[in-house]
């Protein structure tokens, strides 16, 4: 995963939290009453006096990537004011926790996240071209680097795969080159390359530093402030929200302040969406569920790493379909965690190694014994690297820990919620939440704003995972 997308701190209910730290999160009956009305009063917060009242356009929920890119593409494309609300601040969650790779090697063509993940590679290039031409440094603002990517297999059926898969990205019209273990060695000296080894290569598959980018993305935003049309709310958890006689939603109350909204609230708040959306809907005497899960991801930064020479960004092919580790291996984790390697080189220098992926609720402490299992699996690509373990590392190495905000089907959920006149989702986009911001952002907006999309919105509709 480029693991972006792990969001947010967590977001409490009426005072409360609930969201378990270190419980299994289950899925859950999925059900809402469409024909349930909402009673005229009742059930409403009583505020503070404290507190301060504000309004706005647009709410959204969540200061992740989802939540700054939405607001981005709502202030450049509309003349509509924005409020942006977390309990924590960006890059806490699974944003600031991610590789950064907008890698499209990976994904197929003719699916529905292929052609929002294409959409958003477009809008992200064109961000980087516009910092161009204003004389400013894409690697800089952004973290920008165009490695290519390379998708590693090491047995013939993972070579004959990857062929497939060099000609369905070259139909669906990306530079796209299949590289036999001779050519794959000369462009990865340092990469254990036998007979069988083979890669598929995107020439034009870029990065970015999460950091940089949500740094650049909240200048732009509060260029607005001036004119009254941005304000962020960090460090301000939210608490309830009022409905409306309309049924919708408004305001979103915070422990801090009531933000009240007069077009749309977004909800953008990675894996804590459900639990946030469950006890919102408790409130008012409805059951709603949807069935985005945590997942969490460690990954591991080496500081100015100069013991491993890397060209471009790596992969592994059974990262496509995260396999189990299986045996003894696993015995601390049940069955559910994979670790396949990553590597790319950040725009600072640092090694990135990954990753794992696994379901054990909210809990965000560091495990070693996953960080073991991604060296280990790292070295059997790079033998050099064994040569080094571990403990020779502890004064260069972090750790990075997020929660992905898993869904079922692979897709995340973008669009109204069926029942409130003013409610949107926007996620679930687990580890592609980077590679697919922009374009979420886009369709986001245009939703809103009733306008017709460039991509289809249909796969991404929130009703779908609440039949």
């Amino acid at each position: 995963m480029n693991m972006a997308t792990l969001h947010h701190a967590h977001y409490s209910i009426n005072h409360y939290s609930p969201f378990p730290s270190h419980s299994s999160s289950s899925p859950t009956n999925r059900s809402i009453s469409y024909k349930y009305k909402l009673p005229a009063t009742g059930n409403r917060m009583t505020r503070s006096s404290s507190s301060s009242d504000q309004a706005f356009d647009v709410v959204i929920v969540g200061a992740g990537i989802i939540g700054l890119t939405v607001a981005r593409q709502f202030l450049m494309d509309s003349e509509l004011s924005v409020a942006v609300v977390d309990k924590g601040v960006p890059c806490s969650g699974a944003t600031g926790a991610g590789q950064g790779y907008l890698w499209m090697t990976h994904k197929t063509p003719g699916t529905a996240i292929w052609d929002l993940s294409m959409r958003s590679h477009q809008l992200w290039t064109m961000m980087a071209e516009s910092l161009q031409q204003q004389g400013l440094d894409p690697m800089v603002e952004l973290g920008w680097k165009k490695t290519g990517s390379l998708l590693v297999g090491r047995t013939c059926a993972e070579s004959d795969t990857l062929k497939e898969r060099v000609k369905l990205l070259s139909e669906a019209g990306l530079k796209a080159e299949y590289l036999s273990s001779r050519d794959l060695s000369k462009r990865e000296p340092d990469l254990l390359v036998d007979k069988d080894t083979a890669a598929a290569f995107l020439p034009d598959d870029c990065q970015l530093d999460a950091h940089r980018a949500v740094a650049y993305l909240e200048k732009a935003n509060r260029n607005f402030a001036s004119k009254g049309r941005y304000a962020e709310f960090y460090d301000d958890p939210v608490k309830c929200f009022i409905r409306s006689d309309s049924n919708g939603v408004e305001a979103v109350q915070t422990s801090k302040n009531t933000l009240y909204s007069k077009k749309a609230v977004i909800v953008a708040a990675g894996c804590w969406t459900g639990s946030l959306m469950k006890y919102l809907f408790r409130n008012w005497g409805m059951e709603f569920h949807v069935p985005v899960r945590p997942r969490k991801g460690h990954l591991l930064a080496l500081q100015n790493f100069g013991s491993l020479q890397l060209n471009h960004g790596l992969m592994e092919a059974g990262y496509v379909d995260h396999p189990s580790i299986s045996g003894s291996e696993s015995s601390d984790h049940g069955q559910n965690l994979s670790v396949s390697m990553t590597a790319t080189i950040d725009a600072a220098g640092n090694l990135l190694i990954g990753s794992s992926r696994e379901f054990v609720g909210f809990n965000t402490d560091s495990n070693e014994s996953v960080i073991s299992l991604i060296w280990n699996r790292v070295t059997e690509f790079f033998p050099k690297l064994k040569m080094l373990s571990l403990s020779d590392l502890s004064a260069s190495r972090k750790v990075r820990i997020g929660l992905r905000p898993y869904m079922p089907d692979g897709k995340p959920m973008i669009g109204p919620v069926p029942g409130l006149s003013n409610v949107y989702l926007a996620a679930g986009h687990e580890g592609g939440g980077l590679s697919m911001a922009l374009g979420t952002a886009e369709m986001v907006v245009d939703m809103v704003l009733d306008r017709a999309g460039i991509v289809d919105s249909v796969p991404f509709a929130v009703d779908r995972v609440l039949e």
